[in-house]
């Protein structure tokens, strides 16, 4: 009787002990139990989703790879293949399985080593949120009191779906939606049995059982996998037996890029992380949809890597990028040998490594990095004369022996025809900028020739003389003073003394031929220097740039000299093309903008640009602008009212400049060969279309190269230069490998950036009716003679109609006409002096 008081009160006295323990390490464990809200709230690390306008995946960012779903996208085989291999009891315990735990103690106890750890499927989840991986008593005390808090706040099916959304599956893969991504390229829902089994195993040791790194070890832990569902009654023996048999496929697969678009991309993360900071930015699974439409940016990219290929192939052949092995005095690799040393070899662009591995007469053997082995024609060859400097070129090889070598690692690429062709890494840079001059929105941009190469984006950062780009800015500061399109000015070398320097200062045309007496349309669309210059002695220089400034440019940008007629001002692509828009969308500043929209994790609309557009609220005055404007226009989730531009020209000077820089491409008409002049930008004709206006753009020496085009609804800028500005672009010599645009001599804004231009704008145009841009009221039209300015009462070829601003028109009439007016006037600066 006393032995049965005293075990009664030792009972009692240990549930009295264990029930104090149990409260203590309640409260000592409280401050980690998570609250209902962070619960329910519980976000999933999900990489951020860069879109284009159309919906194609552009990019993601973030370390972990996460795709998140919901429980009934699990197909479930693979939520029995979970079950089974890591808590069969799952739906039957209450967040801890006291079997296990019992299983757990013993081995410890017989061991005397933690080897066993009896996490249910729901303590893992506790872990994996809310606490680390360390092996420790109190640890495991946290985990029971999370996991029982747990289950009383979540469904089964909750906490299910939160555990496989939330697990580390290898490879940067989070969840089983990421993992069957990275490891076979598809959607849960398309996964075979045995590659479910072989996701299913991978929590126990992601990195150890990875059936990339791993592969023998991934199938043994598999097969284990398939035997539990067995086991468990979750398969048939006849569904064992095939799985098991199934060889391992998986390889590690990248995010399905759609468009690979890095430059615009890296524009979209940098605003992001500016806007939410990185941590938020990478992990919060936000969709982004930019501006760009797909076709069009893949056009931009296209054009640009084309043209500078061109402009690397007129200047000859730099020779091969390293020899492997001398014919003449060492042994010839073999084929794995070859491979081996391309493994190591980072391809990009349209770039494909090689190893010419024969040279016959006119043709060479090759082998790519892929191991395809491959014969280079003669016509894929004979472009290689020898690069000797940017200004001069080898003759044209005559036999392939003269380009190649056994032995060369070289680079191809791809023609369009499928074959391969010689090729190297440009030297040169470019940038494509492409946006509707109406609103803003960009719709292609690229910032270099590759992303991997270099990650400077030109488009957005590299400030560079805009040469004669400039020109459309001075003439419509011309206009404001009072000047038309029929002012007539003298077309003749300028030779002025500067005391300060004690030489002259002689700005010439390029080419150097003079036209004497000259209209300012035909000035501005053959990109007369010297009438530049004395358009902005007319106008005044202090006003000059102060006109400038109104188009968007940066004060500090603007250079108060006489050399600012020519373009020695340094802006960027989007800079100029911002600016350039104004002449496209009547006298309205727009503001570019590359992003459309933001999503959550869940497909709700975070924020939604608002442009402004062209349009007027009042045209009783003009607005100035701030010049340090904001270029991404984010607005909240409510749509605002439409917003106008600023004006800061009139709609009359911005057709006037516009209807000019058309005659750059279609010049002065064709009434007959004496009245038939050429714009420089006469190239773009090629595309067929009369609503295209435009202008060249070419540096000193050559330094940068640019064109810039438009019509009503679509403005592009392309520069081409090097990244060091000291760099010319030189000139080459005639190459019939080459189409017959790429003529010889000096690289130019016609020759070296406009072939990018027609070439996007090709695509960039297609199907897409004429959109002029219409004259403005308050215009006239009036038959001017083409020799004077005056008016005409004659109507043949000594005549045009010209457009004027009311009360800009001339009054008088000419009163007689030279013979000889017409006959060809042009001549050299030697001729003239």
């Amino acid at each position: 009787m006393i032995l049965l008081k005293r075990t009664l009160q030792f009972f009692i006295i240990c549930t009295l002990l264990g029930l104090i323990t149990l409260i203590s390490l309640y409260y000592y464990v409280k401050p980690d139990i998570p609250s209902v809200q962070v619960l329910k709230d519980v976000q999933l690390q999900t990489p951020m989703q860069v879109f284009t306008k159309d919906g194609l995946l552009i990019n993601q960012f973030g370390e972990k790879r996460r795709i998140p779903v919901t429980i009934d996208e699990i197909p479930k085989p693979l939520i029995n293949a979970f079950l089974a291999t890591e808590d069969n009891r799952f739906y039957d315990h209450v967040g801890i399985d006291p079997i296990g735990i019992v299983r757990s103690a013993l081995v410890l106890i017989s061991t005397g080593e933690k080897k066993q750890g009896a996490s249910t499927i729901t303590m893992q989840l506790a872990r994996n949120f809310f606490l680390t991986r360390e092996k420790a008593y109190i640890r495991k005390v946290k985990e029971i009191f999370i996991a029982l808090h747990i289950e009383n706040l979540l469904t089964k099916d909750e906490i299910l779906e939160l555990y496989l959304n939330k697990i580390e599956l290898g490879n940067r893969a989070f969840g089983i939606g990421a993992a069957a991504q990275v490891y076979y390229g598809k959607e849960l829902k398309d996964l075979t049995l045995a590659q479910m089994a072989m996701i299913a195993g991978l929590p126990k040791a992601p990195s150890a059982l990875n059936p990339i790194r791993n592969p023998t070890r991934a199938k043994s832990r598999r097969n284990v996998v398939l035997g539990r569902m067995l086991t468990e009654n979750y398969i048939t023996q006849t569904q064992y037996n095939d799985a098991i048999r199934q060889p391992i496929t998986a390889y590690f697969h990248g995010a399905e890029i759609d468009l690979y678009a890095p430059y615009i991309s890296e524009m979209v993360r940098a605003e992001m992380v500016a806007r939410y900071g990185i941590d938020k930015a990478y992990n919060s699974g936000y969709k982004i949809f930019t501006t760009v439409e797909s076709q069009v940016q893949k056009a931009a990219q296209t054009a640009l890597i084309n043209n500078l290929h061109n402009y690397d192939m007129r200047h000859g052949y730099r020779g091969s990028v390293k020899t492997l092995w001398d014919p003449e005095t060492q042994p010839v690799f073999s084929k794995s040998q070859i491979l081996s040393e391309l493994k190591s070899v980072n391809e990009f662009g349209q770039l494909k490594a090689a190893v010419v591995i024969a040279v016959n007469d006119k043709t060479a053997d090759v082998l790519l990095k892929s191991g395809e082995q491959t014969t280079l024609t003669w016509d894929n060859l004979k472009w290689a004369r020898k690069y000797i400097t940017r200004y001069r070129q080898g003759f044209a090889p005559k036999a392939a022996n003269e380009i190649l070598v056994p032995g060369e690692q070289i680079w191809l690429r791809k023609n369009t025809d499928g074959s391969y062709l010689l090729s190297q890494i440009p030297e040169a840079s470019s940038a494509i900028v492409s946006l509707d001059p109406q609103n803003g929105r960009i719709k292609a941009i690229v910032g270099g020739y590759s992303f991997e190469q270099s990650q400077y984006n030109r488009a957005v950062q590299a400030k560079r003389q805009v040469g004669s780009n400039i020109k459309p800015f001075i003439y419509s500061a011309a206009l404001e003073k009072g000047y038309t399109l029929a002012s007539i000015l003298n077309d003749a070398p300028i030779n002025q003394w500067d005391k300060s320097q004690g030489v002259a200062w002689r700005p010439k045309n390029s080419p150097a031929v003079y036209n004497g007496p000259i209209r300012i349309r035909r000035a501005l669309a053959q990109s007369k220097n010297v009438i530049s210059v004395r358009l902005l002695r007319g106008v005044g220089l202090q006003r000059t740039a102060e006109h400038l400034l109104k188009f968007g440019f940066k004060n500090s940008d603007i250079n108060r000299s006489e050399s600012l007629a020519l373009g020695s001002a340094s802006i960027t692509p989007l800079e100029l093309a911002r600016g350039m828009s104004a002449f496209a969308n009547g006298g309205h500043l727009i503001e570019p903008y590359f992003i459309s929209e933001i999503q959550d994790a869940y497909g709700d609309v975070l924020f939604k640009t608002n442009p402004t557009e062209a349009c007027d609220d009042s045209d009783s005055t003009l607005s100035v602008l701030n010049n340090d404007v904001t270029m991404q226009n984010f607005e909240t989730e409510k749509q605002q009212e439409k917003k106008c531009a600023p004006r800061i020209i009139s709609k009359q000077n911005a057709f006037l400049i516009a209807d000019a820089m058309h005659s750059g491409i279609w010049g002065g008409g064709s009434w007959a060969h004496k009245t038939g002049w050429s714009g420089t930008g006469w190239r773009a004709q090629a595309l067929k279309r009369r609503d295209l206006s435009g202008k060249t753009g070419t540096t000193n020496d050559s330094v940068d190269t640019w064109f810039s085009g438009f019509n009503r609804n679509v403005l592009t800028s392309v520069w081409v230069g090097f990244d060091n500005p000291g760099n010319s672009l030189g000139r080459s010599t005639y190459n019939n490998n080459l189409d017959s645009s790429q003529i010889s001599g000096a690289e130019s804004g016609a020759k070296t950036a406009q072939p990018a231009w027609i070439e996007f704008m090709k695509v960039a145009l297609e199907d897409a009716p004429e959109a002029p841009i219409e004259p403005p009221e308050d215009l006239v039209s009036i038959r001017i003679d083409l020799a004077t300015g005056l008016l005409s009462h004659k109507n043949d070829y000594t005549s045009r109609f010209e457009y004027f601003d009311k009360g800009t028109a001339p009054t008088k009439y000419v009163l007689s006409q030279p013979t000889d007016i017409f006959e060809e006037d042009t001549k050299t600066e030697e001729e003239l002096f």
